[in-house]
């Protein structure tokens, strides 16, 4: 995009469980003629997304992959177990990895916890999709162990779920191709942390971008001195003052003749 074209829209990608209405609604406020459009899309395809250019930048899950993406770290979501409400789980505050030793733990494929270990017995067959471990653990196979904002998207009236101690957790950022940090981009970048619509960055691009240059201003030229005292105009040189210097005024002596 060029600086003279102008944008139609504002893409916004957003993986499962990224609620992004806040900063949407900024957005229709500072920018209200640039649309924005929200993309939502797996975990496992959000960098995809970017590099092919399908969206201008997303909300992800950390980690990142290569070095073509930009970052920046959002918050820190708190991982829980879920779980039938008439399970052992339940009527805990908190639950350890200790804990979930003899339950069936599922990990689904588009998990997006980095386990080294998972805690619990693995099941006979992995789950595609968080959804469909979330049915799974509706029927009573197993438990089932997400962000926290995964088990609200999810929630069931017949499900609970509580915090999980010494397990990974999952970090939201928001990225974009570094290649393609346009001004809108820098806009969004501005509204996610939280600067104003009068800091450098936080303008709009769209009068940015149509603001006529500014004309050069004239120097102004000095005025000529009005009343006060004039100045003397300096003595002529070889003037009548003995020596030749300006400024005595007085005449030399008359040397005698010897």
């Amino acid at each position: 995009m060029t600086g003279t074209e102008a944008p139609s829209s504002f893409r916004l990608a957003y993986v499962p469980g990224v609620t992004p209405a806040k900063w949407v609604r900024i957005w229709q406020e500072r920018l209200p003629e640039i649309p924005l459009d929200l993309v939502q899309v797996p975990a496992a395809e959000a960098t995809g997304v970017l590099r092919r250019g399908e969206a201008d930048a997303g909300f992800l899950r950390l980690p990142v992959d290569g070095t073509d993406l930009c970052a920046i770290p959002l918050y820190t979501e708190t991982t829980v177990v879920v779980a039938p409400k008439d399970h052992l789980v339940a009527a805990v505050d908190e639950v350890s990895a200790a804990d979930l030793a003899d339950e069936v733990v599922f990990h689904p494929l588009d998990d997006t916890l980095d386990w080294e270990h998972p805690p619990g017995r693995p099941a006979i067959e992995r789950p595609a999709t968080t959804e469909d471990a979330i049915e799974l653990v509706a029927a009573g196979v197993g438990l089932l162990v997400v962000p926290q904002s995964l088990a609200r998207l999810y929630h069931r009236r017949d499900l609970t779920y509580r915090p999980l101690l010494d397990a990974p957790q999952s970090r939201v950022a928001l990225s974009w191709p570094e290649e393609a940090t346009t001004d809108l981009v820098e806009d969004f970048i501005g509204i996610v942390r939280g600067r104003t619509v009068n800091s450098s960055r936080g303008r709009r691009s769209a009068d940015r971008a149509a603001a006529p240059a500014e004309p050069k201003r004239e120097p102004k030229k000095k005025r000529p001195e009005t009343g006060g005292a004039r100045r003397k105009p300096a003595a002529a040189k070889g003037a009548r003052g003995g020596s030749g210097t300006a400024g005595s005024g007085r005449r030399g002596k008359p040397r005698r003749r010897s």
